[in-house]
């Protein structure tokens, strides 16, 4: 065959390899919970449609979209003498100047899901991240590091209105050098059970068992953002209430939890609140019941805790050595209105000998309306 005829037999192959990319990335991902579909961009762009680093094909990188200046990173690689942190595996994406991926999602309409994927701050001076599923969107704040690796996980949670969504990360930042922005990696998803109120526990998911999902490879936790209190929580019902700090949840794998898998750390003082909002009944007496603790994680000395409720407020104390252990704390209050907010704040600051945040953990609270604890005990 001739070298033209070889050429015109390659062209059409090449296009045929395009549009399979297409429809692969055109196919909506099932919902199950963990990782998602080339979650990790472990699966490469082939380098027909890479320049250097930079992806130049929309559907490039196997069950993703890009647009902008989205580049494909290794673990190790550098810009000047700074060492582009990988969170996870041999590979993650760098969004540039207005620069995003996207990744369609087969779900249950009315269902809701968490999000989680990590994140981590490169040579921009303000980075941030908008998460975008269908018509609910929100910003999550990157400034602020909370690791020594350099990276953080992340939630973000929604209410699915369709059977098919997209999922978009999306850098708004600009920088001189359009290459700064966040890499971003690990990806994946988690199906969020309604929070359910008892008769023993008026506070829906109290021992903080239903949350977003935790890698089991990440030792770190996932950061659980603040949020407009329209938007549904990654930690539902309870609300992330900060400017721009997040809380840490924790697993049992990694950390010391007082109660069950689950629990949460306080890790910027009184700069982010854990907030809950219950039904009352003015002129009631109210008891709720919690611990307190530290997460074995090095975090040492004071980590109390500021507890509060209507007109009650408590501080319970807990002296810590960095290795587990947690003690009980209790607030008595009399609701004054028809909703009252429940509100947990860490009363200090704290740092680990690695520079990094800490804080108490937060587990196992419930609340009982004390008259009717009281006619329960009688009967």
């Amino acid at each position: 065959m001739t070298r033209r005829g070889r050429e015109m037999v390659q062209v059409p192959r090449r296009v045929a390899l395009l549009l399979l990319f297409c429809m692969a990335a055109l196919v909506a991902s099932d919902t199950t919970d963990g990782l998602l579909p080339n979650g990790n961009f472990e699966e490469a762009p082939d380098r027909s449609q890479m320049d250097g680093t930079r992806v130049t094909g929309r559907y490039a990188i196997p069950r993703w979209e890009s647009c902008g200046c989205v580049e494909y990173i290794c673990s190790g690689q550098k810009q000047g003498d700074m060492v582009l942190p990988v969170p996870e595996g041999a590979h993650a994406v760098r969004l540039g100047n207005e620069a995003s991926v996207r990744q369609q999602l087969s779900v249950t309409p009315g269902t809701h899901y968490a999000i989680t994927f990590s994140a981590a701050r490169t040579c921009a001076q303000a980075e941030k991240l908008n998460v975008t599923v269908g018509a609910q969107s929100g910003e999550l704040p990157i400034q602020t590091v909370y690791t020594s690796s350099g990276w953080d996980s992340y939630s973000w949670a929604f209410e699915a209105k369709d059977s098919v969504v997209s999922l978009t990360v999306h850098n708004p930042g600009y920088d001189e050098d359009a290459a700064c922005g966040p890499l971003v990696d690990s990806f994946a998803i988690k199906t969020l059970l309604p929070p359910q109120q008892s008769n023993y526990n008026m506070l829906k998911n109290g021992d903080f068992e239903e949350g977003p999902y935790i890698c089991p490879s990440t030792s770190c936790g996932v950061m659980v953002p603040p949020m407009d209190e329209d938007r549904y929580s990654p930690l539902s019902p309870w609300m992330i209430m900060s400017s721009t700090k997040s809380v840490r949840y924790v697993d049992a794998a990694h950390y010391a939890v007082p109660q069950g898998a689950r629990a949460v750390q306080l890790v910027f003082g009184a700069e982010s609140a854990l907030v809950q909002e219950v039904c009352t009944v003015p002129g009631l007496p109210y008891k709720m019941e919690f611990s307190v603790g530290d997460a074995a994680d090095g975090c040492t000395g004071s980590l109390a805790v500021e507890a509060y409720a209507a007109g009650g407020r408590v501080t319970v104390p807990y002296e810590s050595q960095g290795t587990g252990g947690f003690t009980r704390g209790a607030l008595e209050f009399t609701a004054t209105e028809d909703r009252t907010r429940v509100v947990f704040v860490s009363a200090s600051y704290n740092m680990k000998s690695d520079g990094t945040v800490c804080g108490p953990v937060v587990d196992d609270a419930s609340l009982v309306c004390a008259q009717s604890h009281a006619r329960r005990l009688l009967l």
